[in-house]
């Protein structure tokens, strides 16, 4: 998948493929697929990992280097241990500190592990196949429902009708749209395991403790 084919996929979904009047040109449905791509990245990011290095005498890591990001994860210190050694980390104006007990005594790697924006441009793209459709329905919904708003109180030869079948089919999807993010995104889903263990242990789902 690339940006043109997806442009394709979105063009077919507005039913929108007469390439001698198109009702959106290819730069506002690349403005509304960038939207979706990004409201799916960050539901379902891009999985990422960098080495970065200590600095001794401070907990602290830039995040500087790190493209895209989203959030992070986990942070693995000190790096390369078997089984992984996982810390808790606290993140703030884009600075990562770990939270362990001494601070490092010299220059160490540390792994972290993050989510990053996907990406889609004329080549190639980070969106899982299966998740192609997704996206496109979202970028359809955001082009319906921006062209409604564009057209409400203008003449058209759809008539005011018209207006309301794309607000009415814009909003639809997009609600079907939220819904897919939410089964699918990191949020939504019930966590197993983590990649570190908590500071605190986590709270019963099925017995109350009391006061």
């Amino acid at each position: 998948m690339n940006l043109t084919q997806m442009r394709t996929r979105v063009r077919r979904d507005l039913h929108d493929e007469d390439a001698t009047n198109y009702r959106w040109t290819d730069s506002e449905i690349d403005r509304h697929i960038d939207h979706a791509l990004r409201e799916f990245s960050y539901a379902v990011p891009r999985e990422a990992k960098a080495t970065l290095a200590t600095t001794a005498g401070s907990r602290d890591l830039s995040l500087a280097s790190l493209s895209d990001l989203i959030a992070i994860e986990a942070v693995e210190y000190p790096a390369g241990k078997y089984p992984p050694v996982y810390v808790g980390f606290s993140v703030w104006a884009g600075t990562l500190t770990m939270l362990v007990d001494a601070a490092p005594s010299a220059a160490e790697n540390v792994y972290v592990y993050y989510g990053k924006l996907h990406t889609l441009d004329a080549s190639a793209s980070t969106i899982p196949s299966y998740m192609e459709d997704l996206v496109a329905a979202g970028a359809a919904a955001y082009a319906a429902i921006e062209w409604a708003s564009f057209a409400t109180n203008r003449l058209n030869v759809g008539g005011p009708q018209a207006v309301e079948d794309y607000l009415t089919w814009g909003q639809e999807r997009l609600a079907a749209f939220m819904q897919g993010l939410a089964r699918q995104g990191r949020r939504g889903r019930v966590r197993t395991s983590g990649l570190y263990r908590p500071a605190s242990p986590a709270g019963s789902q099925s017995t109350d403790w009391g006061p």
